[in-house]
């Protein structure tokens, strides 16, 4: 069956559908002997020989998901020009070749979705602005219940207090708290917890849409459930139609 070349990379697991459209258009595609630089080409993956920077295209690959816990300064990528850790720190001596799905700022922590799926990191990376993302934030004072609603509203997202992890409520120099929003909203609220003199110190992704951190320490990964991926796809499904801002 002729299929886009992009998809056909994508669903082996050698690239995602991005990174592939970037392969043939770098040149680094190859069906039958022939360079493919026109992203709109099709081939057949049971008849063509399709090779994709330098690796054959094969059979589809068992299709892998996993939850990552990231620790802070590392990079969400499997590779870095700058020589930082990455991803592939994390996952040493796991066999199969997995790619994250949007991004998590190197200085926070916390949930990262990878997959060689590359069908489903598409539809997710094409619908990214309106999953719902969970994180704990730490801030500089504490904010009051007064400040947590009115700059929640201003901002678009839902803040409330959370049980201090470091310290009693009463000795806590800074405060954590909850937030539900979506990712477009992240630098907006940066910049006005700073303006409100109440810069963001720490921040960790525990949920992203059905997927959360609960039970991963730093550096550690857990295989999803076959329930847990289909949640996710009809997560992702559902914010197709979803025009909310909070």
């Amino acid at each position: 069956m002729q299929e886009r070349l992009q998809k056909i990379i994508a669903r082996a697991g050698i690239a995602s559908r991005r990174h592939a459209e970037q392969l043939i258009l770098s040149g680094q595609v190859r069906v039958n002997g022939h360079v493919v630089r026109e992203l709109g080409t099709k081939a057949d993956a049971a008849t063509d020989r399709i090779e994709a920077a330098g690796r054959v295209v094969k059979e589809q690959e068992r299709r892998v998901y996993l939850v990552l816990h990231k620790p802070p300064e590392v990079v969400s990528a499997m590779a870095d020009p700058e020589g930082r850790k990455t991803l592939k720190n994390c996952l040493r001596g796991f066999p199969a070749r997995v790619y994250p799905v949007g991004n998590l700022e190197y200085t926070a922590s916390g949930l990262v979705f990878l997959t060689n799926d590359g069908d489903l990191a598409a539809e997710m990376l094409k619908r990214w602005g309106k999953l719902e993302q969970v994180y704990l934030m730490k801030v500089k004072g504490m904010l009051t219940l007064e400040e947590l609603e009115r700059l929640g509203k201003e901002i678009g997202v839902r803040m409330k207090t959370v049980r201090q992890p470091d310290a009693t409520r009463r000795r806590a120099a800074n405060y954590w708290y909850e937030v539900r929003m979506r990712d477009t909203k992240k630098d907006e609220m940066r910049n006005v917890l700073f303006r409100e003199e109440h810069p963001i110190e720490k921040l960790q992704r525990i949920g992203l849409g059905p997927l959360t951190l609960e039970g991963i320490p730093p550096r550690r990964y857990r295989l999803m459930q076959e329930k847990e991926v289909q949640d996710l796809r009809k997560a992702v499904l559902r914010s197709k139609g979803d025009k909310g801002s909070k």
